[in-house]
């Protein structure tokens, strides 16, 4: 009896949908690349890693790829104006693609350069796929943008400085055009992961799998790999989340709520009060 995966075997949560995801060559980007192909998605994937991005491609059933560098403004709307030349729509713009820079030991240390760089991928790269996306998206009175974001985006954290502030500046731009494009009907959400192995965290932060799996975390026995964002997206782009917009879905095990500082048993025995 032939194999039936699981995805095939149920409803196709993207089927005949048209997904743009900048970033998708490598990490959490080529996750869900695969996941959205795998329910029923075209996906369009746009980096400046050609030749992983055309190897994950060739991946998968319906794909392109399209060397984009988000930075570019010609290079964002040339991708969307040949994924609605290809596909004639567009319904799903997952502006993944980020970048971070080495951690120093204090601010003064920080080079100004890398932080403007950092902001420019990290913000003017979502900002101009989100214009674009909004361009097309507009005129059909529907679509769902997706920034990823981090936990860094919600708090002060021990990342480099123009990380947080460029995930901070990324929570501010999904709320305001939440607010904006909601009434074409278009819904933006971002979802906010904790640490992740991939090849950018393991380079800037100086960690391997092992020391992902051993990093902080409020819930045990778990912890994050770039298919359980893919699966946040997933959620975010299909239509279980249609009322959903403007929210950023944190991925972070309870961290973000947790008080480092505290244990919760020091101090107390059963049956003492305040």
């Amino acid at each position: 009896m032939a194999h039936v995966s699981a995805v095939s075997a149920a409803v196709k949560r993207l089927e005949g949908k048209v997904a743009i995801i900048t970033g998708g060559a490598s990490g959490i980007g080529a996750a869900t690349a695969r996941l959205f192909s795998e329910h029923g998605a075209h996906v369009v994937i746009a980096d400046i890693q050609d030749d992983l991005g055309l190897s994950v491609c060739n991946e998968l059933k319906s794909a392109v790829y399209v060397h984009c560098d988000v930075t570019k403004e010609e290079d964002v709307e040339k991708c969307v104006n040949v994924t609605v030349s290809k596909y004639g729509k567009l319904d799903i713009m997952l502006n993944n693609a980020g970048t971070c820079h080495e951690l120093k030991d204090s601010i003064v240390d920080n080079i100004t350069s890398e932080f403007e760089r950092v902001i420019s991928v990290n913000v003017v790269g979502p900002f101009l796929g989100t214009k674009h996306a909004a361009r097309v998206m507009i005129p059909a009175k529907r679509g769902c943008i997706i920034n990823t974001s981090s936990i860094a985006g919600c708090r002060g954290t021990g990342s480099p400085h123009a990380y947080v502030v460029s995930k901070h500046g990324l929570e501010g731009l999904t709320k305001n055009t939440a607010v904006e494009l909601g009434q074409f009907g278009i819904r933006v959400n971002c979802v906010s992961p904790y640490l992740v192995a991939t090849p950018m965290l393991k380079k800037y932060f100086n960690l391997d799998e092992e020391g992902v799996r051993e990093a902080y975390s409020n819930l045990k026995g778990s912890y994050l790999v770039p298919n359980d964002v893919a699966e946040a997206a997933l959620f975010l782009a299909g239509d279980e989340s249609n009322y959903v917009s403007g929210h950023s879905l944190l991925l972070d095990g309870g961290y973000t709520i947790t008080n480092a500082g505290f244990s919760p048993n020091a101090g107390f025995s059963p049956g003492q009060s305040e």
